[in-house]
């Protein structure tokens, strides 16, 4: 008699504890399905390493292994963005905000075209539960503003001194690189040692990004998260936080 199998992934209703990574055989897939978006959950899932993904039907809940990491030491900040960062500040045409429009900054990650992508994982239920987090101060949005207008951006989840990414959208060559760069500057000033990019692509390759082993990534989420959550505000003179000589 052969011995009964681990499930696949683990069954949620609303309220329901996640398990932990690595105790159920999601392999390539998903680590449980079902549960809510409430705020309360969702931060708990990022706490534990674990976010929600999905396009249609009923939640699922995801914990990669290996984990896409960026380091915020280890960002690769290039001479010709150094080079345009510096040149749009003098010139007064680059302002970044954080906070400033989070549900446009999220509407837009869903409805701007991504080369590769048909159609998008960012529903109306995740831009409604992630306006909630952004409402209950764990969600954050950083715009690149250029000559007035909102050219790109991303989202991101912070709890305690772990940052999450989740996604950015570019209206204008190098919008929403430049957002991420300003995000690195704020985790550098705060003293934020990662950003979780979830998945490996070769665009956040080229940006310093590396596969973390699951079970390191966790250990650090969990320290992390208990630390205290530190203030989203930017100015100018954060850039500094980038690169000593990115405004001279």
């Amino acid at each position: 008699m052969s011995e009964p199998q681990s499930p696949a992934f683990a069954f949620l209703e609303p309220g329901d504890p996640f398990p932990a990574p690595g105790t159920v055989t999601e392999e390539l897939g998903p680590l449980a399905i079902g549960g809510d978006l409430s705020v309360s959950t969702l931060v708990s899932a990022y706490s534990q390493g674990i976010f929600p993904w999905y396009s249609s039907g009923p939640i699922l809940w995801w914990s990669p292994q290996p984990r896409m990491v960026l380091q915020t030491g280890q960002f690769k900040l290039t001479k010709s963005l150094r080079k345009t960062i510096a040149n749009l500040h003098q010139t007064g045409r680059l302002q970044i905000q954080v906070d400033g429009h989070f549900q446009t900054v999220i509407g837009r990650c869903a409805r701007v075209p991504r080369a590769g992508q048909n159609g998008t994982w960012i529903g109306q239920d995740i831009q409604d539960a992630y306006g909630e987090l952004h409402q209950a101060g764990f969600a954050h949005s950083v715009e690149t503003w250029l000559d007035g207008e909102l050219a790109g951006g991303l989202y991101c989840v912070n709890i305690g001194k772990a940052v999450f990414g989740e996604s950015m959208f570019s209206l204008r060559s190098d919008a929403s690189k430049i957002a991420l760069a300003a995000l690195v500057a704020l985790c550098r000033k705060h003293r934020l040692p990662i950003i979780d990019c979830q998945q490996n692509t070769a665009h956040l390759a080229s940006l310093g990004a590396q596969e973390m082993d699951r079970q390191e990534f966790l250990t650090r989420v969990a320290t992390l998260a208990q630390q205290p959550t530190p203030d989203w505000s930017f100015t100018p003179s954060d850039w500094q936080h980038l690169h000593p000589h990115i405004l001279r």
